[in-house]
């Protein structure tokens, strides 16, 4: 089968198509012939080797994939034969490998899709909408104004909507060029900035009054954090979302301290469980499946151009879930 690794760290160029054996499904799992795979932006810290955790190489980078599952290891029901799946590999042993034709994974992990989600509409839910889901309950905005970073992104275009469904009472959505804020605003956004612009903090406050927000997402990181905590109210919460990419320093958490603000970390893996993640991608699926949850769609490519999908998340000029599609006609 093909597969994208990289035997190196370094920019898009490193990752190269290579043919390794396809996998054979073991006890208790099935094999997975992918339609889609998502692209994260953690992956693409990883392989420049700038993530929390360096990964041994070679490396298939890939934690989240959908598609028709093709074969069964013992004690697997044989009715699961084509059926349409996602699979969460970021849950199983072997929490990579999806940049490829196949996959395995316990089967018990392989949720079936509805027949109205695509295979990519279903990659942006995975990482990304279980990100955007357990963000929503971890730090619920019901009556609180709330500004969601990357708002045109994958985590934060989910975000949007769901903190609109959870009664947000005001949703400031912070991106980069027009077209982004558009989307954020079509989402059920009450106001879109733009945090190139020099002034963007000022613009927070006065679209909330002068108050600031309740509540800060943040699943940027960097210099957007530091420069975030001059939106938020008195009293509010700063979510943190962005594993590694730190730029807080202690007088920004004295100023916190002095303005009873609080600090959240946010990590997604240690909220799941096989039962807590077959029924949140359930309920993800079914709200998308039905119109309710609206999953913008990105930049799909195939396989021999990962490097190029790479690229387009590294340069941020991506909207919403950005794909390989091996089986892409």
């Amino acid at each position: 089968m093909r597969a994208v690794q990289f035997s190196r760290f370094g920019g898009p160029d490193v990752l190269e198509v290579v043919d390794l054996p396809t996998p054979q499904p073991q006890a208790g799992e099935v094999l997975v012939r992918v339609h889609a795979v998502g692209i994260n932006f953690f992956e693409v810290l990883m392989r420049g080797d700038r993530y929390a955790v360096t990964p041994q190489l070679p490396m298939v980078p890939g934690v989240e994939a959908a598609g028709v599952v093709e074969a069964v290891g013992q004690g697997v029901d044989k009715g699961l034969l084509g059926t349409r799946v996602a699979a969460p590999l970021f849950m199983s042993k072997r929490p990579y490998g999806g940049y490829a034709d196949y996959v395995t994974i316990d089967a018990s992990l392989a949720v079936p899709l509805p027949d109205a989600l695509s295979f990519e509409d279903a990659n942006a839910l995975l990482v990304q909408g279980l990100t955007a889901f357990h963000l929503s309950r971890q730090s619920p905005p019901r009556g609180k104004s709330v500004l969601v970073s990357a708002a045109a992104g994958g985590v934060g275009s989910l975000l949007v909507q769901l903190a609109r469904r959870d009664g947000a009472s005001r949703i400031i959505a912070v991106a980069g060029g027009t077209a982004k804020l558009d989307l954020a605003l079509s989402l059920g956004a009450d106001a879109a900035i733009d945090y190139s612009e020099p002034d963007w903090m000022a613009q927070v406050k006065e679209a909330t009054g002068g108050a600031g927000v309740d509540i800060v997402y943040d699943t940027v990181g960097g210099l957007l954090t530091a420069a975030s905590l001059q939106a938020l109210a008195p009293g509010g919460e700063l979510v943190f979302a962005a594993l590694g990419r730190y730029a807080i320093g202690a007088s920004d958490l004295e100023a916190m301290i002095g303005r009873n603000q609080s600090l959240r970390g946010f990590a997604l893996l240690p909220l799941l469980s096989p039962g807590a993640i077959n029924a949140s991608l359930s309920s993800l699926f079914q709200l998308a499946a039905s119109g309710a949850l609206v999953v913008p769609r990105g930049s799909r490519f195939p396989l021999e151009q990962a490097g190029e999908a790479h690229r387009l998340l590294e340069e941020r000029r991506s909207t919403g879930k950005v794909v390989l599609v091996p089986q892409m006609p």
